[in-house]
């Protein structure tokens, strides 16, 4: 079906123009949009997620390392947690849990309150913190840790669940951002290795749709790129406020999903 590749170039486009200042990748949205419009099978609909994640995200990588922001210690870290976590994730998927029924109740009981808070709290953030405690690195690779199974389980990259929680630990979103973009752009090229492997083991059809997510990715770039350069532009409120209402409707959409 040819329609599938301009429409979710088109959609793919206007998510990640409005996802990427806050540091989501917009994959977590673009999931059900394959599953109900594009009709994308499941599970390949996990692996052409992670493939958008994977084209789609250097057009804001290359805008924030433009603005030498990519050097940051939180980009370490959270990579050095995500990366095993999504290689984890990825073989659950497979091997264990086909279902998510308990993955959406849990994420939209998380999301949907913690989107609130930031959407309607008058919370403000320094650009500049304290660099972080020994301890304070290692709970943060841990909830990298977490979160990037959860990405490997889903195709979801971790940024929508990683960013709305750095934010409400206090990490301004100018930080967050290109941290968990980079992060969402190292463990999709690591989930998709790993699904492309257990397809020579399993076999069916559990590798992406490569030309309708490199039509996705192409969308994606070109407005995560947009995305990016539109962060500079904006305070830090309004781009809390964009990140609360992101997680918000994220999670209502998760719990609607579960009920």
């Amino acid at each position: 079906m040819h329609w599938q590749w301009p429409v979710g170039a088109g959609l793919a486009f206007l998510l990640a123009v409005l996802t990427t200042p806050a540091g989501v990748s917009g994959a977590v949205l673009l999931l059900p949009i394959q599953l109900s419009v594009l009709h994308v099978p499941s599970p390949a609909v996990t692996p052409t997620n992670l493939l958008f994640n994977v084209a789609a995200t250097p057009g804001g990588l290359l805008r924030f390392a433009r603005e030498q922001r990519l050097r940051g210690p939180l980009t370490g870290v959270l990579v050095a947690g995500t990366l095993p976590g999504v290689i984890a994730g990825s073989v659950l998927r497979v091997e264990v849990l086909s279902g998510q029924h308990a993955f959406t109740l849990i994420a939209g009981l998380v999301l949907l309150p913690l989107g609130l808070w930031i959407l309607l709290g008058r919370q403000t953030v320094e650009r500049q913190r304290p660099t972080p405690t020994r301890r304070q690195q290692q709970l943060t690779w841990l909830l990298a840790l977490a979160v990037g199974v959860i990405g490997g389980l889903y195709g979801i990259g971790g940024g929508s669940i990683l960013a709305p929680i750095l934010i409400a630990l206090g990490y301004s979103v100018y930080e967050v951002a290109p941290a968990t973009l980079a992060a969402t752009f190292l463990t999709s090229i690591a989930g998709i290795a790993t699904y492309q492997v257990l397809q020579l083991v399993h076999g069916g059809t559990i590798a992406p749709e490569w030309i309708l997510g490199a039509c996705l990715g192409a969308g994606g770039f070109a407005g995560s790129y947009c995305g990016a350069r539109l962060q500079s532009l904006l305070p830090e409120r309004a781009l809390r406020r964009l990140l609360g209402a992101i997680a918000s409707v994220v999670g209502g959409h998760y719990l609607q999903q579960a009920a």
